[in-house]
């Protein structure tokens, strides 16, 4: 009997990883760009997409992130749960204009809010922003295209 419920612990805790993998959101891809740099962006648009976002990723090309698209312009706030990676976010409003770029730690629960109504917000690699000079102010381009 003991052994019998082991094996059907076992099969149970199976059955949930697989049914909790298979409910991992998946991303379609974009390219952007911020000036001569190109980006390849991940496209978090639907509320499952955006909850995932980079969750649980270990590690991201240097000219790769993720682009989060909300339903309408508002203050958009972002937080690093189960994110194992330190990110940049640039708040980006409706013409593609970055508004406020912030940085933020790994795995803490922390909100990192735009300073204004925004429509996307972009994450990359920590401080990938500030090596290419790109600053609130600068155009993202290809941002409609990602819809």
């Amino acid at each position: 009997m003991k052994k019998l419920l082991a094996t059907s612990s076992a099969a149970l805790f199976l059955l949930a990883a697989g049914s909790a993998s298979a409910q991992q959101a998946s991303f379609g891809s974009t390219k952007l760009t911020a000036g001569m740099h190109l980006i390849k962006a991940e496209v978090a648009a639907n509320n499952p997409q955006r909850q995932q976002g980079l969750m649980f990723r270990e590690k991201m090309d240097s000219n790769n992130g993720m682009v989060f698209i909300f339903d309408q312009a508002s203050t958009q706030c972002m937080w690093m749960k189960n994110t194992l990676l330190p990110l940049s976010v640039a708040f980006i409003d409706d013409d593609g204009k970055i508004v406020n770029i912030e940085d933020m730690q790994p795995q803490t629960l922390e909100s990192h809010c735009s300073k204004k109504p925004v429509r996307y917000a972009l994450e990359m690699n920590l401080g990938w922003f500030k090596q290419k000079n790109i600053k609130p102010g600068t155009t993202i381009e290809g941002l409609q295209a990602a819809k």
